[in-house]
């Protein structure tokens, strides 16, 4: 795509538009906000769905990502995995899908994903990451049970330049079926993450995909955001595919998996209460998925780093 389009944005909003269109299907619900913005509710006062949730994920990733399920035979426990693909993963997951947007206001808490991000631009990330975009309308994605005040509304209109009647803010909280599949859709990302934290150049990942089985979603806030980590931490495997030198891949596979962490080894919830809930204490390592390939295309070479632990998974998925 030809950076300064509207690509991942238009995607973003036809995506929201299907959502509204299939919103019985989808058991989600509709609204207009007072500031004219479009509302959509996929899981707080509405039941939602796991194909809201797909829709949240495919929505975040500005369309450049496939998510899908699939069952794993091989699983006895945990049978359904969410599966992501990316053949433009740093776009897709770091420009488009990654929460780094805090949209916090007064008392409302909310950190908003999607390519609306490529529009504001006002994360430190966005210094490393070159893509931009225009657009005239777009979907925010936020991991909450509600819908966003005026003032974030009217802070995501005047970053993006777009009136807030062509905004829709999609939201779920994390104790929701659709909360729960789009947070753990973000398998991939969280690998692309760790690997600019690791100065790994960019530019030489061309593709990637990644799967983590889907937890049963909890009422209990603090046990559902557990459960979506941990299906990552302990039972997600990713692949990404880079140019570069063989060695260079086998270094990246090395420190890529989640084992890697000093906070390896618990269940989120207890790590997240023992820091007294401040999720910068946490060991940033830990955000990755256990299990990780990196294949150097330019020299054919596989890597294959960390495993799956499927006890810990057991312990920690109910």
């Amino acid at each position: 795509m030809k950076e300064g389009s509207a690509f991942l944005n238009e995607n973003a909003a036809r995506i929201a538009q299907s959502m509204v269109d299939d919103a019985e299907r989808l058991r989600v619900s509709v609204s207009t906000g007072p500031l004219g913005e479009r509302l959509i509710d996929a899981g707080a006062k509405t039941l939602g769905s796991i194909e809201a949730g797909l829709r949240m994920a495919e929505a975040a990733m500005g369309g450049l990502g496939t998510v899908s399920l699939v069952m794993s035979a091989t699983a006895e426990r945990y049978p359904l995995n969410v599966e992501v693909r990316s053949s433009q993963p740093v776009i897709a997951c770091l420009a488009a899908q990654y929460a780094g947007w805090n949209l916090s206001s007064g008392d409302y808490f909310a950190m908003g994903s999607g390519p609306v991000r490529a529009l504001a631009c006002v994360e430190p990330l966005f210094q490393t990451l070159t893509y931009r975009e225009k657009a005239d309308r777009t979907a925010v994605i936020l991991e909450t049970a509600n819908p966003p005040p005026p003032a974030v509304v009217e802070r995501v209109s005047k970053a993006t330049g777009i009136a807030p009647e062509n905004l829709t803010f999609i939201y779920a909280p994390t104790q929701s079926l659709a909360g729960a599949v789009q947070i753990v859709s973000r398998v991939l990302e969280v690998v692309l993450h760790k690997a600019n934290d690791l100065k790994f150049p960019l530019d030489n990942i061309v593709d990637g995909a990644a799967t983590a089985p889907v937890p049963a979603p909890h009422p209990d806030f603090l046990t559902a955001m557990g459960r979506t980590n941990d299906a990552i931490i302990y039972g997600g495997v990713a692949q990404l595919f880079v140019r570069g030198s063989a060695e260079d891949a086998r270094e990246l596979a090395e420190k890529i998996p989640s084992g890697t962490s000093r906070d390896h080894g618990r269940p989120f919830a207890e790590i997240f209460k023992h820091f007294k809930g401040d999720f910068y204490a946490i060991d940033p390592l830990l955000f990755s998925p256990a299990e990780i390939l990196v294949t150097a295309i330019d020299t054919g070479d596989t890597f294959r780093a960390g495993r799956r632990d499927l006890v810990m998974l057991e312990r920690c998925l109910g």
